[in-house]
């Protein structure tokens, strides 16, 4: 039976509730040590005291016993950690009257990895599986008074080592930075083992939260809220709840699902028999004109808090709260008269993914505490991203993470945890993989940021073009093939669809189209490379354009103060070993220079180097990202590769690991405004286009353009009334480029365009040039600024009577926020820039730099 039942908030009574459950936090009072060898004196081993959440080697370093790996070659000093074993242990207390619930259970979030645990003498936990969560009933073993938690954990390294020796060929995992490739046989973080950005810190220990719970009567242990089928008028609802009665026998129960909208509880009752032992129900909701969750730029992110209770002779013996937004998500892969559409549906509504692919920002993966997260998704509001990718070869994130993305109206795709590398695919690795799908699937599905799951990085492409083939037999890779089958296109989708049964599902990125087949770019997502790696150039991204980008990117050094922390200055050489060891591409820097032989006159020093690569990859990377985002409807998403690094190093990152933002991440925030302004040179003609992620039109908007000469300043301007498309990229404005430029005057001329709503603000402005800078007659000019300066910011006022190209500000503060920087500082023009940290003093006057293009050479 079931009654719907909806009441004012001051009408509900409240339930009088003796106490059903209790959680005991088991996070203090770790000790760790490493394992003695046969031969050495156990009275010797010395126990150090343990941080949980956190890893040996997190503790190791903090206690001073490693050194600090990020500084210089120091990552060679720290390998010897993962070739032992180590234990830990702790004592804790439980009184007599914790000894009498129901039923006590340890909960530990995350053992990394294999790991075997006791419980007062006896083995309760055995563990192979870094993303999976066990929850253990204890309350047999469990003693009044004192209670010994011991965990040993056993190098990944010694532990898998026979499974190598065993399969006889190596994986071809180019990413593992050791000689014998065991991260494939290990379920933890990939990246742990190194990658083409990362150090390798192969890491053990207790890296989620550990926790006692105590029952009576009944637990909640799960509970789903399905969206069956939501729009703006009716949202149905599926409430599924899993439960665990601790009763001798059957009972009669009610189960409660209550939510809230305005200033009303609704609620709905059904009647239930409650089983001993497990019990599933499933419980129906519809909620007429829902509020719905909306991606940001499109409308608010509406959260509805539900709960569920159980409820046995009018008292509540559990509940259990999920937050979470009511949207529908489709991802369109379609026929159509190109090729396969590749896009995503928000409510219906095609959207253009703006954002980035994410790695783990620490590889010590437990400093990314809420600080971390919340830093971290201020820099993806920051630059105007709706859209991030959680990366295949880190850690499903996180509960932090999806939280921030739920509540900023972020989308999220998310890869299961497999990247660059074919995969064992026997039962006893299946049946670990089928766990930890399930684990994770089911902890994620609640969250409305979640749109996407996809099985795997780069896999399958890998079997098909990477040559793997020449180093092992035809056996072995047709092997891999036939395990590639069994595991992402039927054990992963099939557990998607079970447990999850509201999203899609592919079975890998790319699902087609690599950079070195531009002619399949029509159907599907495409990891485009021929930018860096194929050695195209900026400008070639715009004649290739995909369906959706999940992945291009360049590289670039962190700025000097971020490798002022890891290399002296006489390490400050594209060559030198501390600068080899913090550049993990093979090619890396040789490809940087090579490309700025191509665009740039040769910097004079190495800091300008530093400097000039820096401003190359922000406008690169701009040009790539604006035609793609011109090339709407054919083209539907942009993530390029990558926004963050996991520590100081050289990489594609637009934001190094102190939160530096580079030249690339203040591009990318102009790029995706929610409206701007883009310049495209086609035919002899400049197409100006308005770019929009709003929902409505805009009219009214008034577009001005100059020709600017680089000495002389504004030459024409023009200003044209012009409507934005809602949720399209169109152009409002062509110009022959011959009535208003000379060939002789494109050297020393640019455009400024800008658009402002009809109150005068300005929405977007776009600086264009005719030449990369190599071939640009730059004046030498002296730039004058003053700042003013005070306690947590300093205001900075530059101005230059020539043109400035690529201004950048410099402080010597790490993770300094800067309003702009890298700017194009035109003749006569005045500009402002805020720099804001809680480090900024304003009586010390911390010295402000600066450097223009024209001063490197």
């Amino acid at each position: 039976m079931r009654k719907i039942i909806i009441l004012l908030l001051f009408t509900i009574p409240t339930l009088l509730m003796a106490q059903q459950s209790e959680v005991l936090q088991l996070n203090e009072g770790w000790q760790f040590s490493q394992v003695a060898d046969t031969n050495q004196n156990k009275e010797n081993v010395s126990w150090y005291d343990a941080e949980v959440p956190g890893s040996v080697q997190r503790d190791l370093i903090r206690l001073g016993v490693l050194p600090d790996p990020y500084y210089g070659t120091n990552e060679k000093l720290i390998q010897w950690v993962e070739d032992k074993n180590w234990d830990f242990r702790k004592t804790f207390v439980v009184t007599a009257e914790q000894l009498q619930y129901d039923d006590a259970v340890i909960f530990f979030e995350g053992l990394d990895t294999h790991a075997d645990v006791f419980l007062n003498g006896s083995r309760i936990l055995q563990t192979e599986n870094m993303f999976i969560g066990h929850k253990v009933s204890v309350k047999n073993m469990l003693r009044e008074g004192e209670n010994k938690l011991y965990i040993r954990f056993y190098s990944p390294i010694e532990r898998m080592m026979p499974a190598r020796e065993s399969f006889g060929y190596e994986y071809p995992a180019g990413n593992d930075h050791r000689d014998e490739k065991l991260s494939v046989y290990n379920r933890k973080a990939p990246y742990h083992f190194g990658w083409d950005w990362g150090i390798r810190i192969v890491q053990m220990g207790i890296w989620k939260p550990v926790s006692l719970h105590l029952y009576n009567s009944a637990s909640i242990e799960d509970y789903y809220v399905k969206q069956v089928s939501i729009d703006s008028e009716l949202a149905e609802t599926e409430h599924q709840v899993e439960l665990f009665s601790y009763n001798e026998k059957q009972i009669e129960a009610t189960l409660s699902i209550e939510y809230s909208v305005d200033d009303n509880i609704n609620f709905i009752e059904e009647q239930v028999g409650l089983m001993p032992g497990w019990n599933n129900f499933s419980i129906p909701l519809k909620i007429n004109n829902p509020k719905l969750w909306m991606p940001v730029n499109w409308g608010d992110q509406n959260m509805y808090d539900f709960k569920v209770k159980l409820i046995v002779d009018n008292e509540v013996i559990a509940e259990k709260t999920v937050r979470t937004g009511l949207r529908s998500i489709r991802h369109i892969f379609e026929e159509d008269e190109h090729g396969k559409s590749y896009y995503f549906e928000v409510n219906g509504i095609p959207i253009f993914a703006k954002g980035s692919n994410y790695i783990p920002g620490e590889i010590l993966t437990t400093q990314q505490d809420e600080e971390y997260y919340e830093r971290f998704f201020d820099n993806l509001a920051g630059a105007n991203m709706n859209f991030v990718r959680v990366w295949g070869g880190g850690i499903y994130e996180n509960e932090e993470f999806y939280r921030q993305a739920d509540e900023r109206g972020i989308l999220v795709w998310q890869d299961f945890i497999f990247g660059c590398v074919a995969y064992p695919s026997d039962d006893n690795f299946l049946a670990n993989v089928r766990e930890e799908a399930i684990y994770n699937i089911k902890r994620l599905r609640n969250h409305p940021s979640l749109a996407y799951w996809c099985g795997n990085n780069e896999v399958w492409e890998g079997l098909n073009f990477w040559g793997w083939g020449k180093t092992v037999p035809k056996e072995i890779m047709d092997g891999w093939f036939k395990g590639y089958d069994l595991t992402f296109r039927e054990l992963l989708p099939s557990l998607v669809s079970e447990y999850d049964g509201t999203r899609d599902y592919v079975h890998g990125s790319p699902d087609v189209a690599n950079w070195g087949r531009p002619d399949l770019f029509n159907t599907g997502d495409v990891h485009d490379w021929g930018l860096w790696y194929g050695e195209l150039p900026f400008e070639a991204m715009a004649d290739r354009l995909p369906r959706f980008a999940s992945e291009f990117g360049f590289q670039s050094f962190p700025e000097m103060k971020t490798i002022k922390t890891f290399a002296e200055p006489d390490q400050w050489s594209l060559e030198s070993e501390v600068m080899t060891v913090h550049q993990k591409a093979s090619t890396g820097n040789s490809l940087i220079k090579k490309y700025m032989d191509m665009y740039y006159h040769e910097p004079k020093n190495f800091e300008d180097f530093v400097y000039i690569g820096l401003v190359m990859q922000g406008n690169g990377m701009e040009e790539s990202v604006e035609a793609m985002r011109r090339g709407r409807p054919y083209c539907m998403g942009a993530l390029y590769w990558q926004i963050n690094d996991s520590w100081p190093v050289v990489s594609w990152s637009s934001i190094d690991y102190y939160n530096n933002w580079k030249a690339q991440h203040y591009r990318m925030r102009d790029v995706f405004a929610p409206l701007a302004l883009g310049i495209e040179n086609k035919d002899g003609n400049l197409n100006f286009y308005t770019m929009s992620d709003y929902l409505e039109n805009r009219s009214d908007l008034i577009l001005t353009v100059q020709i600017v000469d680089f000495s002389d300043g504004v030459k024409q301007e023009f200003k044209d009334i012009v409507d934005a498309e809602a949720n399209s990229s169109k152009i409002v404005k062509t110009v022959k480029i011959s009535d208003i430029v000379g060939e002789s005057e494109k050297s020393h001329t640019m455009i400024h365009a800008y658009l402002r709503d009809s109150e005068g603000n300005i929405i977007s402005t776009k600086d264009y040039f005719f030449y990369w800078p190599n071939k640009l007659d730059l004046p030498e000019t002296e730039i004058e600024s003053s700042v003013s300066y005070k306690d947590g910011e300093y205001v900075v006022t530059l101005s230059s009577k020539k043109l400035a190209k690529d201004v950048f500000v410099e402080i010597p503060v790490l993770g300094a926020q800067f309003s702009d920087n890298f700017i194009d500082l035109l003749p006569g023009e005045e500009r402002t820039i805020v720099i804001t940290s809680p480090e900024l003093k304003g009586a010390d006057k911390t010295p402000v730099t600066f450097r223009h293009v024209r001063e490197t050479y």
